[in-house]
């Protein structure tokens, strides 16, 4: 179930929010400029839908984004299990840092934890099948898909470059728990 829990950025033994309300998630990731979205497919899809497919059933909603933020590109990015390079790429993404870009995943199947560093609170979304999130450009944060990732997002971009990280260089990122999702 997607969820929001925030914690002061020097204790994260202290909660300030755990929730699993939709309304609720979306207004409290507002206050921080980030836009969180429920999406539903315009068709039924099979587990393994290509790429096409996905990005076809998802197409008015795409569009809708693209428009809104300017997104020039946009494809999917499917993780699994039994990826060879899955603790080198869950590692790359595992410090804070920033883009030049926004950063925009709708997630279609599986899930992934985002770290969100603003305002003097450090916010972690888990974001599972139907969210989008929408992280400003130059908002700190990291992403962890968890030791066996299973996810399949759909990512837009400005930039033809696509994701381009900028390290902070500040350790915070290791100070909150890990993302540790379990495979079914």
């Amino acid at each position: 179930m997607t969820s929001l829990t925030i914690f002061p950025e020097a204790d994260r033994k202290t909660i300030l929010l755990d929730t699993g309300d939709v309304e609720a998630i979306t207004t409290a990731l507002d206050v921080i400029g980030v836009s969180f979205e429920r999406w539903t497919p315009g068709a039924t899809l099979p587990e393994d839908a290509s790429n096409e497919a996905l990005l076809a059933a998802y197409n008015a909603d795409i569009r809708r984004l693209a428009e809104e933020g300017g997104y020039q590109s946009f494809d999917v990015i499917r993780m699994l299990p039994d990826n060879p390079k899955r603790e080198e790429l869950r590692a790359k993404f595992l410090d804070e840092h920033i883009h030049e870009d926004d950063e925009v995943r709708f997630f279609v199947e599986g899930s992934g934890m985002f770290y969100l560093h603003a305002g003097g609170r450090v916010h972690m979304l888990l974001c599972e099948a139907g969210d989008l999130i929408k992280v400003p450009a130059g908002l700190r944060h990291w992403f962890d898909m968890g030791p066996a990732p299973r996810f399949c997002a759909i990512r837009l971009f400005t930039t033809p470059e696509g994701w381009v990280a900028k390290f902070t260089g500040e350790p915070i990122a290791h100070k909150f728990p890990r993302y540790e999702a379990s495979v079914a």
